[in-house]
C-alpha cells in the first residue's frame, strides 16, 4: 500500500492512495463502520503493526466496492488535486546519511569514508508534497537539492544485524535534502581541529532551515518494494533531469545503514533515515546551478512516486 497524510479541512488524516483515488478511512464511518476502529494517522498505523496495517487493507479491499458512494461522502478524493503533509509529519527523528553513492562523492572530489556519515535533519523543517520551500533571507542564493530515496522504521530496534535489519522497516518515502551552500567551500577549506568542527557545522546548519526537509508523497509499505538496493531515482529542475542514478551505486546500501546506526541508536517508529543523495547537485556543476522563487523541483524515486516542492522568497 501507499499510505499518505492529507489535509482535509485543516486536518491531518491517513490516506491510501491507489491511481488517482485517495481513499480516507476516517470519513467513511458511515458506510463501512469497520473504518471507526482503524488507526487515524500514518503513524499510527505504523505503532500499529501487522494488526493495524490488515485492518486496513480490509477496509481498502471493502471501500473498492463502494467507491461512488464514498465519493459523495468525501472518503474517496483525487489523490493529484489534494493537499499533502508529510507521510509522518513529526517523525522521532529524520538521521540522513550522507557521503553515499559512489558517483556523487566523485563530483565532490571526496573519497567514500570507511564508515556511514550522517547527521539529523530538524524535524520542524519538514514539509509535504506540494509544500512550497522557502528562500531564507539571510542566505537565499545558493539552495541546491538533494533528491534521497528513505527508509520510515516500522518497529523499534536497537544493534541489529545487517542480516535482520530489513525486518524492522515498514517502507519507503522521498525525501529532498535542500541545503544553503554557503558554507561547503568553508568546510573544504578549513585547517586544523577545531576549525574543521566548526566550517562543518556550519555546513549542517545549512540544511536545517525552515522547509528544508520536503517528505513524500507517500510511504510506499515493504512488501511494494522488491529490492531498496536496485531503484531509479531522478530529480527535475522546471522538468530538466539533474539528478538520475540508481540506489544500486550506494556506498552503504538500506540494510548497512539501519545496522550501523542501530548500535548507537534505538529506532522507534516513524521514524526516517535518508541514504543520500546521488551525483547531480548544483554545487558539484561546472558552472553551479542552484534553485531559485519560482522554480519547481521534483524528485521521482521508482515504486513510491514523485515529491514536488515549488521555491518561495518570503
Amino acid at each position: 500500500m501507499r499510505l499518505a497524510t492529507l489535509v482535509v479541512d485543516g486536518v491531518l488524516h491517513l490516506a491510501v492512495i491507489a491511481g488517482d483515488d485517495a481513499f480516507i478511512p476516517a470519513l467513511a464511518t458511515k458506510i463501512l463502520p469497520e473504518c471507526a476502529e482503524l488507526r487515524r494517522s500514518v503513524l499510527g498505523t505504523i505503532r500499529g503493526g501487522d494488526a493495524a496495517l490488515e485492518a486496513l487493507r480490509r477496509a481498502c479491499t471493502a471501500a473498492s466496492g463502494l467507491r461512488d458512494k464514498l465519493k459523495e461522502t468525501g472518503a474517496i478524493v483525487s489523490a493529484s488535486s489534494a493537499t499533502y503533509a508529510a507521510p509522518v509529519p513529526e517523525p522521532g527523528m529524520v538521521l540522513a546519511a550522507g557521503a553515499n553513492y559512489h558517483e556523487h562523492l566523485k563530483e565532490m572530489n571526496t573519497p567514500p569514508p570507511a564508515t556511514p556519515m550522517g547527521f539529523y535533519k530538524s524535524v520542524a523543517s519538514i514539509i509535504g508534497h506540494k509544500g512550497e520551500i522557502i528562500a531564507p533571507a539571510s542566505n537565499p542564493d545558493m539552495l541546491d537539492w538533494e533528491g534521497e530515496f528513505s527508509i520510515v522504521i516500522g518497529k523499534t530496534c536497537h544493534d541489529v544485524s545487517e542480516e535482520d535489519a530489513l525486518d524492522y522497516v515498514f517502507g519507503y518515502t522521498v525525501v529532498n535534502d535542500v541545503s544553503a551552500r554557503d558554507w561547503v567551500a568553508p568546510a573544504f577549506a578549513a585547517q586544523g581541529m577545531i576549525g574543521t568542527v566548526v566550517a562543518w557545522e556550519h555546513n549542517i546548519l545549512g540544511k536545517l532551515f525552515p522547509t528544508f526537509c520536503p517528505m513524500g508523497p507517500v510511504i510506499a509499505t515493504s512488501d511494494e518494494i522488491r529490492d531498496p538496493a536496485s531503484l531509479k531515482l531522478e530529480t527535475r529542475l522546471n522538468g530538466a533531469v539533474v539528478q538520475s542514478a540508481n540506489t544500486a551505486d550506494l556506498v552503504f546500501g538500506a540494510r548497512q545503514l539501519i545496522s550501523y546506526y542501530s548500535r548507537f541508536l534505538t529506532f522507534r517508529p516513524g521514524d526516517v533515515i535518508t541514504t543520500g543523495s546521488p551525483s547531480g547537485v548544483g554545487y558539484g556543476r561546472n558552472p553551479k546551478l542552484f534553485m531559485k522563487p519560482g522554480d519547481v523541483i521534483e524528485v521521482e524515486v521508482e515504486g513510491i512516486g514523485v515529491l514536488r516542492n515549488t521555491v518561495k522568497q518570503l
